[in-house]
């Protein structure tokens, strides 16, 4: 018989030394989300499993918890990834003509874990533009997410470039049913080339071999230069190589620190994303710390098909790669019923600072905050002193 007090698998407790960690990066990244214009939206944490599954494709289907509504009968499903809600809350709520940027941030729930370590619960950060169907849009997320893990502390930064109209074109003339396919595009994503071959037994050769060599595309810029020597000459080839380079190269110039690498054959999120994707990793995490790109398909669903790029990350890993900050300082100040004592206690909180109050048979406690003035009895006035 398990404890009363024992959590589901991956499923924990924030403490509050890690729980002032989030909370600083969440205010840390919605205030940079602010400064480029995005606005805030907070989609709820359920809603009719159709509409939060639309678009995203068998993957996020088996991540999502369901339930019955007992008002309505329907099924309902506990958001997974909140980015079909926010395209849902563009096309219907919002209904603009011109460009929306969106942020939000909220806890989502997934029915098994990513990895090992991997939390069940991530609190989801998310940034995107809808509207603007050019690289212009996919720049500005791009450029946000670096400059905000940058100032997150993230070290080592690291942006992972690739391409789906890449790996589409190629696959684009092979008959193979939707397993097969999600079969094939999970081999390429894992590098798998024995497994390739052999699924594309009864294929042409030219799309054969040209799977096979996206298979060694990953890299420095060199990539790029041996796709165009190396794959078939397609115009959607062509474009998304095109695509890549233009962003690589404005990427640099805005932030020059970043290390940039191209691999064309991963497809994470194959029946997600439609253009250009990319993964940021950091010092500290073997993971992504961040992911995105463009998925201009996901308001299909909801009748309004508009050009769509954006960015997620789970605000608790990367609170567990950075450095915490120093404890903001704090007074220490004595319990007391003395009305000039609490009248200065009152006059320092209201300018920003913070008090604790040592309770009655309490003062050998320690807590996270870190005390460097105390309030002090000096010739019948409350001083502050340093300690």
């Amino acid at each position: 018989m398990s404890s009363a007090w024992l959590l589901p698998e991956h499923i924990a407790d924030v403490l509050p030394a890690q729980a002032r960690r989030i909370e600083e990066l969440r205010r840390q990244w919605l205030d940079l989300a602010r400064s480029y214009g995005f606005e805030l939206v907070i989609p709820p944490m359920l809603e009719h499993l159709e509409s939060l599954l639309s678009g995203t494709g068998h993957e996020l289907d088996l991540k999502t918890f369901k339930l019955v509504d007992q008002l309505s009968g329907r099924t309902l499903g506990l958001r997974p990834d909140a980015t079909p809600q926010v395209a849902r809350i563009d096309a219907h709520l919002l209904n603009r003509e011109g460009v929306t940027r969106l942020c939000y941030c909220g806890p989502v729930l997934h029915t098994r874990p990513a990895g090992l370590h991997a939390t069940r619960e991530p609190l989801q950060l998310g940034i995107e533009i809808f509207g603007h169907a050019g690289l212009e849009a996919d720049l500005e997320v791009l450029e946000l997410t670096v400059e905000g893990l940058a100032s997150s502390g993230v070290g080592n930064l690291t942006l992972d470039l690739g391409h789906a109209r890449m790996v589409r074109s190629v696959l684009g003339g092979l008959m193979l049913d939707v397993q097969a396919l999600t079969d094939l595009v999970a081999a390429l994503t894992a590098k798998d080339g024995s497994a390739v071959r052999a699924m594309t037994r009864g294929c042409t050769a030219e799309s054969r071999d040209a799977l096979l060599v996206l298979l060694d595309l990953y890299g420095g810029d060199e990539v790029l230069i041996q796709a165009r020597q190396r794959l078939p000459a397609r115009g959607p080839i062509a474009q998304a190589l095109d695509d890549l380079a233009w962003l690589a190269g404005h990427v640099r110039q805005a932030c020059p620190g970043v290390r940039i690498g191209f691999d064309l054959s991963d497809m994470s999120g194959y029946a997600y994303y439609s253009g250009v994707r990319f993964a940021a990793y950091g010092a500290g995490s073997p993971n992504p710390l961040a992911r995105g790109g463009r998925y201009d398909e996901v308001g299909a669903v909801f009748g309004r098909n508009r050009p769509a790029v954006g960015a997620s990350l789970d605000l608790k890993g990367l609170s567990g790669v950075v450095a915490a900050a120093r404890p903001r300082p704090a007074i220490r100040a004595p319990w007391g019923e003395d009305a000039a004592l609490r009248a200065a206690i009152r006059r320092l909180r209201a300018v920003g600072e913070t008090v604790v109050c040592i309770l009655p048979g309490h003062e050998s406690e320690t807590q996270e905050f870190e005390c460097d003035r105390e309030l002090r009895a000096v010739d019948g006035q409350w001083v502050l002193c340093a300690l």
